[in-house]
């Protein structure tokens, strides 16, 4: 009888490190909280500014961008504040947009109007993006 209590207590002894050390290494440093506040007198805004982005896709591939260095990345190169697009024609128009004035730092509610011709084989899909730029004033 004492050596199955003296058994049930070492195992519990073994579970109870086993578990404690999982619990003592899981826990982690936090990240500090930061955060930056804008007013809209930081920013040197534009006027509604136009760009427009059409790509086609022939059996769901776009071809002409498959092997291409434009991705359409708007996030590194600007901030987009508003309606985020929801296709790459969208992302697109907005680097157009942003090729197409240069110096600019934020993309301001972006508004689009796609237009989308579906075919049997092939859909071409036409992106128009109307928004304010802004730099960040100093």
């Amino acid at each position: 009888m004492k050596k199955s209590t003296f058994k049930s207590l070492i195992t519990v002894f073994f579970v109870a490190v086993l578990f404690s050390s999982c619990s003592s290494i899981s826990n982690s440093m936090r990240e500090p909280n930061m955060l930056v506040e804008f007013d809209k007198a930081d920013f040197e805004m534009t006027e509604q500014l136009v760009a427009e982005a059409t790509s086609t896709k022939v059996f769901g591939v776009d071809w002409a961008r498959l092997f291409s260095t434009q991705q359409g990345a708007v996030g590194s190169s600007a901030s987009v504040f508003g309606s985020q697009p929801t296709n790459l024609t969208s992302r697109y128009a907005l680097y157009n947009l942003m090729a197409a004035n240069p110096g600019y730092d934020v993309i301001f509610y972006p508004q689009y109007e796609i237009y989308k011709q579906n075919f049997i084989v092939f859909s071409k899909t036409t992106v128009k993006t109307t928004a304010k730029l802004g730099k960040i004033t100093e």
